[in-house]
């Protein structure tokens, strides 16, 4: 179980790191496609994170005869969740640690603009700005910033591995090789 949690993690995590470092080069001073890129980031993450099922339908078929109870399923399907979601929290940290974690002011500079943009007032504005200073803040923080990150992807992973762990702890569906249905 240990060794397809970690292959299947790498896998994951990896898909998604590399997309992520594409997403920060294609986007490099640019803060117009912030919002595209988050759309993007998730459904990478949700492609990447498929693997979840493979992982768990490999270990049912090869290691358990093709018969898999939901909790086996879960547990591996989370152990490859966690996986990605270390690879993909400590790719974002180099990032920021590269970048004199300046994403949050980028970020926060890309937020104002697009109010500025929607013709917001002055009082908006500054309220607005207050906000994103205590959101600032916080993020500040590498605690907080890890539990953000790792909230990002997690849940994510998640909900691949219940869908998954519930479909395939059915021995019938997509049998192993040489089993029937």
């Amino acid at each position: 179980m240990k060794k397809i949690i970690l292959v299947y993690g790498l896998i994951a995590g990896t898909i998604v790191a590399a997309s992520m470092v594409w997403g920060i080069w294609v986007n490099a001073g640019e803060g117009e496609g912030m919002a595209m890129l988050e759309y993007m980031g998730y459904l990478i993450m949700l492609i990447a994170l498929s693997v979840i099922f493979f992982g768990i339908k490999k270990y049912r078929d090869d290691d358990l005869g093709g018969v898999i109870s939901f909790s086996t399923a879960a547990m591996v399907g989370l152990g490859i969740s966690l996986v990605a979601s270390a690879i993909y929290i400590i790719v974002w940290e180099v990032y920021l640690a590269q970048t004199n974690y300046a994403f949050m002011d980028d970020y926060i500079a890309s937020q104002l603009a697009d109010k500025v943009a929607a013709g917001a007032t002055p009082e908006e504005l500054d309220a607005a700005e207050a906000g994103f200073d205590a959101i600032r803040e916080q993020y500040r923080q590498p605690l907080y910033r890890l539990g953000i990150t790792f909230l990002e992807i997690f849940p994510v992973g998640l909900l691949i591995t219940l869908i998954s762990a519930a479909v395939l702890r059915k021995s019938e569906v997509l049998p192993a090789n040489g089993q029937s249905a």
